[in-house]
C-alpha cells in the first residue's frame, strides 16, 4: 500500500541522511546506585528524538523488544512545531507557515505525517524481530496513522488496535460529534512470524487476566507445551446450550489419570477398568432435565488435549479446565475500561507537588501495555514526555522480578526538571508518598545523556570534536553491517581487533587526535598489512588512508574501508 500526503517525496529517505551523533553522558544529572557503578543500561536522553534515534541505531539496532510512545495528537492546540532539517528549500518554505501547528493550517495533517515518517522508519530499525511497537492516540489522526504504519511496517504486521475508555464522563468536542470518551493504542509488530516469541515467556497473563476468569489457580504455569494460566471450566454454563439445542457439544469423556489419555467416543467396560474415568457435562439445574453442553467438540478436545487441565475435586468428581497460552488469548479484551486518564495526573502529583506536565499517561496503562514483554526486555520510549514509562518498567521489574530496561528520549526543556526529575525521585524515594514503595524507593539507575555533535564528515574534517575509539568502533561496524554491536565486547587498544566474528575480523586504526590523523601514523602501511593478514579470517580495518594498492590487500584477504577523516596535509 502507497499511502501519498503533502511533503513525502522531500522525506521520503530522509531517515537514511540523519547523521550519527554520540551520546553525551553527565554524571551529575544521572542516578547511578554506588560510587563505584560506571555506567547503567537505562537512559534518559535530553536532544531530538530523530538525531537521538540515530544515535541510538550502532548499539540497539535490532534489539529493542518494546517501543511505547505517545506522540503529538495534532489537536491543533498543542503548538508543537516540526523543524526536521530536510534539505529542501521548498520544504522549508512550507514548514514556516503555521509554525507552530495551530487548528487553522489545512495542512497540519500532512506536517504530521511528515514528522512522524522518519521516526517511524527509525523506531521499525531499532526493533528486534519479535518486537512490537505500541502507539498512543486519539481519532485526530488515527486512522492516517494506521494507514502510515501499514505501509512502514507492512498490513500483515498489524497486531491490534487497543480502545481505552479513559473518560466516560465524555469531553466536549468541536462540531457536531457526540463527546468524547476514549483514545487509541495501534500495536504492530517487526514480524508477525515472530510474535509468539515476543509474548512467549512472560508473566502478562496474571496481571491481565480479568478476576471473572480466575476461578481457581491464575499463577503463570509452565509445561511442555510453554507458560499459561488456568481459565473457566469447559462445560458451558449458559442454560440455551443444552443437549437440546447443541447435541453435538454433549458427549462423554473419558479420562485416564496416570497416562494423560483421553477418549470422546463411547467406551466399553473394559476400559473403565483399566484406568479410565467418565467425565460428563454438568446437569442442567433450570429444572429442564438437560445437560449442559462442553463448549468444545469431540475433534477439538482431542486435538487440543493439552490445552485442558483436569482436576480432582473435594468430592471425588473430574472437573475440566481450559488453559490459557500467552500467544493466543482472549483473556485480554481490545477495550481497557478501568484506567481513567486522571489517574496519570495523580500519579505525577503523588511525585511532584506542583502541577508540572499537561495529560500525563497513567502508569498503569504504561505498565499494562508493556507486561506483554519478555522479562529482560529493552523498552523504548521516544516522545518520553514526563517519564512515565520509566516509571512503568521500573514498577512492573518489581512486580515481577524483570529486569527490563528502558530507553527514554524526549525533546524539549523540562526532560531534565520533570523527566529524569521524576525517575530520581522514584528511585530515591518520596518521603510523604502514601505508596509504601514511592516512600521507600526502587532499585534502579539511569545516566541522563545529550547529543553530541554528529558524526559526519564535515564535522570529522575540521578536527573541533573527535570521536572516542569506543564511539568510531561502534560507529564503523554499524556502517560496514548495518547491526548493532556490543560495546562491552570491543577492545580498544587498537593492537589487535576491536571486535571478531565467526568469519571477520574488524580492525580500527585511529587515534581520536587530530595531530596524529594528520600524521603518516595514521594511514594503513606495509607493515601493519603484514600483521593483518597473518589472520586465517577475513580482514574488514577501517583507517583514513592507505599506502597499499586495494588489489593487492584483496589477494592478501583484506578488505579497506575509509573513515570519514582526511586531511589535504596527508598524502
Amino acid at each position: 500500500m502507497r499511502f501519498e500526503f503533502e511533503g513525502k517525496h522531500h522525506i521520503y529517505g530522509h531517515h537514511l541522511a540523519v547523521p550519527l551523533s554520540p551520546l553525551v553522558i553527565h554524571p551529575e544529572k544521572s542516578v547511578l546506585l554506588s560510587s563505584t557503578q560506571r555506567d547503567s543500561d537505562n537512559l534518559i536522553i535530553h536532544g531530538d528524538n530523530l538525531y537521538a534515534l540515530k544515535a541510538l541505531m550502532p548499539r540497539y539496532a535490532g534489539r529493542v523488544d518494546c517501543v511505547y510512545i505517545d506522540p503529538p495528537y495534532n489537536t491543533g492546540n498543542e503548538g508543537w512545531v516540526y523543524n526536521d532539517n530536510v534539505n529542501s528549500p521548498l520544504l522549508k518554505q512550507w514548514l514556516t507557515k503555521h509554525a507552530p501547528v495551530d487548528g487553522e493550517d489545512l495542512e497540519r495533517h500532512d506536517k504530521w505525517l511528515c514528522m512522524m515518517w522518519p521516526r517511524l522508519h527509525l523506531l521499525r530499525d531499532l526493533l528486534s524481530d519479535d518486537g512490537v511497537i505500541f502507539v498512543s492516540i486519539d481519532q485526530n489522526e488515527q486512522h492516517h496513522l494506521r494507514i502510515l504504519m501499514d505501509e512502514i511496517f507492512e498490513e500483515r504486521n498489524f497486531v491490534n488496535m487497543f480502545v481505552w475508555v479513559n473518560n466516560l464522563k465524555g469531553r466536549q468536542i468541536s462540531g457536531y460529534g457526540a463527546a468524547g470518551t476514549h483514545e487509541y493504542v495501534l500495536v504492530y509488530a517487526k514480524d508477525i512470524d515472530n510474535l509468539a516469541k515476543f509474548t512467549g515467556a512472560i508473566g502478562f497473563l496474571k496481571n491481565a487476566m480479568p478476576s471473572t476468569y480466575r476461578n481457581i489457580d491464575y499463577e503463570v504455569q509452565q509445561d511442555n507445551y510453554g507458560e499459561y494460566v488456568t481459565k473457566n471450566e469447559l462445560h458451558n454454563t449458559n442454560s440455551k446450550f443444552n443437549e437440546h439445542t447443541r447435541p453435538n457439544l454433549v458427549y462423554d469423556i473419558y479420562y485416564n489419570a496416570s497416562t494423560g489419555d483421553i477418549i470422546c467416543e463411547d467406551v466399553s467396560v473394559a476400559h473403565l477398568h483399566t484406568g479410565y474415568v467418565k467425565v460428563s457435562p454438568k446437569p442442567n439445574l433450570s429444572g429442564s432435565g438437560a445437560f449442559h453442553a462442553w463448549r468444545w467438540g469431540r475433534d477439538k478436545v482431542v486435538a487440543e488435549r493439552h490445552n485442558l487441565k483436569f482436576l480432582e475435586s473435594s468430592d471425588g468428581s473430574i472437573r475440566i479446565y481450559t488453559k490459557v497460552r500467552a500467544h493466543n488469548t482472549t483473556a485480554v479484551k481490545d477495550v481497557i475500561t478501568d484506567i481513567s486518564t486522571t489517574r496519570g495526573k495523580k500519579d505525577l502529583e503523588a511525585i511532584f507537588d506542583d502541577h508540572v506536565f499537561d495529560f500525563p499517561k497513567p502508569v498503569e496503562l504504561v505498565r499494562f501495555l508493556i507486561s506483554f514483554s519478555n522479562p529482560d526486555a529493552v523498552v523504548l520510549d521516544s516522545f518520553a514526555g514526563s517519564g512515565t514509562t520509566a516509571q512503568a518498567v521500573i514498577e512492573l521489574n518489581a512486580a515481577d522480578g524483570g529486569n527490563r530496561k528502558f530507553i527514554l528520549i524526549e525533546c524539549e526543556d523540562y526532560a531534565d526538571n520533570v523527566t529524569a526529575e521524576r525517575i530520581r525521585r522514584v528511585i530515591q524515594g518520596i518521603p510523604d508518598a502514601k505508596d509504601e514503595n514511592l516512600r521507600d524507593g526502587y532499585s534502579c539507575s539511569f545516566q541522563y545523556c545529550t547529543l553530541g555533535a554528529p558524526l559526519d564528515v564535515s564535522s570529522l574534517l575540521d578536527g573541533k570534536s573527535l570521536p572516542s575509539y569506543a564511539d568510531m568502533a561502534v560507529y564503523v561496524y554499524h556502517m560496514a553491517t548495518g547491526r548493532a554491536i556490543d560495546e562491552t565486547l570491543i577492545d580498544p587498544s587498537g593492537d589487535v581487533p576491536f571486535y571478531q566474528e565467526d568469519e571477520r575480523d574488524f580492525w580500527l586504526h585511529y587515534r581520536p587526535r587530530l595531530d596524529w590523523l594528520r600524521s603518516t601514523d595514521s594511514g594503513l602501511t606495509e607493515t601493519m598489512v603484514s600483521q593483518l593478514a597473518k589472520s586465517e579470517r577475513k580482514v574488514l580495518v577501517f583507517a583514513s588512508h592507505k599506502y597499499i594498492s586495494q588489489r593487492k590487500l584483496t589477494d592478501m584477504g583484506i578488505t579497506f574501508c575509509q573513515i570519514p577523516y582526511m586531511d589535504e596535509s596527508v598524502v
